[in-house]
């Protein structure tokens, strides 16, 4: 059964988080991720509040790919510069 990352996201130094981007998609593309969809354009919040600007929602093929993926030594490694460049909030769910 697929699952879903999906996190609000703020880039604080794009210079920095720039230097993430460019190591996440070999990793992501190992565990079987798939983007579908990356925006850093304000959303439109219908009800409640978005603690951040950002939306990142990414697919793999099951809880087991999506904990290998944020478990894996290269990505926790490359993670940090994410941490240091950006304010994110992260939820895994299961899909139907």
């Amino acid at each position: 059964m697929a699952a879903y990352f999906i996190a609000q996201i703020s880039i604080h130094d794009p210079d920095g988080y720039q230097k993430y981007l460019e190591g996440f998609m070999p990793i992501f593309d190992r565990h079987g991720g798939r983007l579908l969809t990356v925006s850093s354009k304000p959303v439109e919040v219908i009800e409640g509040t978005w603690a951040e600007n950002g939306i990142v929602l990414m697919e793999f093929p099951s809880l087991e790919a999506a904990r290998a993926w944020k478990d894996d030594p290269d990505y926790i490694e490359l993670a940090k510069i994410r941490h240091q460049t950006a304010t994110a909030n992260m939820v895994l769910v299961e899909g139907l």
